[in-house]
């Protein structure tokens, strides 16, 4: 079986972001966007994904990784 991990945690230390200013800067409620970085999702948002990819200055590929198991 596999997974999909958003690399989340990841881009936000690469660039010293916090999870406080980003959800503030993209308007996400701070549960939803934790249950984000700790991959506990079923759908993944495609315009949540086009944000983060917009904000991170990134490809989807270095925003989305299939893990397999």
């Amino acid at each position: 079986m596999a997974h999909l991990h958003l690399r989340i945690n990841e881009l936000l230390a690469e660039r010293s972001i916090s999870k406080n200013r980003i959800c503030k800067d993209l308007d996400l409620p701070r549960g939803n966007f934790n249950r984000y970085c700790r991959d506990e999702f079923q759908r993944v948002d495609a315009n949540l994904v086009v944000r983060l990819c917009k904000y991170f200055n990134c490809e989807i590929k270095d925003l989305i990784v299939l893990v397999k198991e």
